[in-house]
């Protein structure tokens, strides 16, 4: 009868060592998971933050290139009024010859 325990507890002891071995593994594979995401997530941040640094470059190019936009319309309607008015000019001084 004692025979029979030792030998159950040595098979119990020999399947509890494969679990932790098991277990151990499982350990090992789960933590360079995790490093993977952890790299992965500090490499997005990064990208995340470039992109936003990118963004706000290209909003101020924006806001100037619409300002340059509006410059230009205002001289391009100014100078379209001298014309008209020179054109007017040009057309009373030719009636009046």
């Amino acid at each position: 009868d004692a025979n029979r325990q030792i030998s159950e507890y040595k098979f119990k002891l020999s399947k509890a060592e494969q679990d932790i071995t098991t277990l151990e593994q499982n350990i090992g594979r789960l933590e360079g998971q995790v490093a993977r995401y952890k790299n992965a997530a500090e490499n997005a941040e990064k990208v995340e933050d470039e992109l936003k640094a990118e963004k706000r470059k290209l909003q101020r190019e924006l806001r100037t290139a619409l300002d340059k936009i509006e410059e230009m319309e205002m001289t391009n309607s100014h100078l379209m009024k001298r014309l008209e008015k020179m054109k007017a000019n040009r057309t009373a001084f030719l009636s009046q010859q």
